[in-house]
């Protein structure tokens, strides 16, 4: 490919996970376009605040908008987040012009003890600080404690395999990734818990003014991976979701149809609402529009609205 410029910059975070992700984009860069590839890591706030959960920081892109700040003025060239990072609202300017191939969007189970979801024993600490995550556990196991864990992946692998938890749940995408497949315990299929929106996946970011960047981009794009991220993505826009809220959306193409579940959960698990829709791959939006009217009619807006409303996250939950 000709080259417009003499060089290609990453902008991304600095975990291990993060780096892995942009060392794999770079080796399509450049392969791609024959130029030299650099990386820029760049601190977000959801990296520098680990104390408190996600819920309770408030605001959006905690893990992309640093990384925005110095793609519009010009420092990188792109941007490459895990897409269940990626507010669905992006900077004016920004566009997400690549979705590589999706990976396993499971959540899974990580456990020193080798529990799974059914056989932790009653009061067993699970740690989690997602309330997608925890919303849909409750529900199932109402007698486990959750706990809030934040760090790195590592880092909470780690508090579940030396005990300071009986287990916690992740990501099986970025376990994967990293070469840590063996440490999972148990995968928890999309039937007992619906995945983040985008889980699995890589998202691309650029300046939408850089017709080079664009131009490379669509190279690396999967067609069946943004034509569910697409789905999933309206879903959780039109519902104003976020690590705020319990909200999870999962496409995938079965069969030449495109089946879409969705899930909006009081932060307790005595609202469960779930369902799912099939439609046309050729109709991504329209079946994440279908999907978010039905979670209305079921009720969605008013679980959200009191999960928003809370001063305290905790505060929400029924002892």
């Amino acid at each position: 490919m000709a080259a417009s410029r003499e060089k290609i910059v990453i902008g991304t975070r600095g975990s291990k996970l993060a780096l892995w992700q942009s060392n794999y984009v770079k080796g399509l860069l450049a392969e791609l376009t024959g130029l030299p590839v650099e990386l820029t890591i760049i601190k977000t706030t959801g990296d520098k605040i680990l104390d408190v959960p996600l819920a309770k920081v408030g605001g959006k892109g905690l893990f992309t908008k640093e990384l925005e700040v110095e793609l519009l003025a010009g420092r990188v060239d792109l941007c490459v987040h895990s897409m269940k990072d990626v507010p669905t609202d992006l900077p004016e300017g920004c566009i997400i012009a690549a979705t590589p191939q999706r990976v396993d969007p499971r959540d899974v189970i990580v456990s020193g003890a080798g529990y799974n979801l059914e056989t932790l024993p009653q009061g067993a600490r699970l740690g989690t600080s997602s309330l997608r995550r925890r919303s849909q556990v409750v529900a199932l196991r109402p007698d486990l404690e959750i706990v809030d864990v934040r760090g790195n992946l590592d880092t909470r692998m780690g508090k579940a395999e030396n005990g300071e938890v009986d287990a916690v749940i992740l990501a099986a995408a970025g376990i994967k990734r990293m070469g840590w497949g063996d440490r999972i315990t148990h995968f928890i299929e999309n039937e007992q818990m619906v995945p983040a929106v985008g889980q699995g996946a890589i998202g691309i970011e650029i300046r939408e003014n850089d017709p080079f960047m664009v131009g490379v981009c669509d190279k690396l794009t999967d067609p069946d991976t943004l034509t569910c991220i697409t789905a999933e993505r309206v879903v959780m826009n039109k519902l104003e979701g976020g690590c705020q809220v319990p909200i999870g959306a999962y496409a995938r193409i079965v069969d030449g149809k495109l089946v879409l579940d969705a899930f909006v959960g009081a932060v307790d698990g005595t609202t469960i609402l779930r369902d799912q829709l099939i439609g046309s791959v050729d109709e991504p939006a329209a079946l994440g529009e279908a999907m978010v009217a039905r979670m209305l009619e079921m009720g969605a807006d008013k679980v959200l609205a009191e999960v928003r409303a809370a001063d305290d996250v905790d505060g929400l939950i029924k002892t």
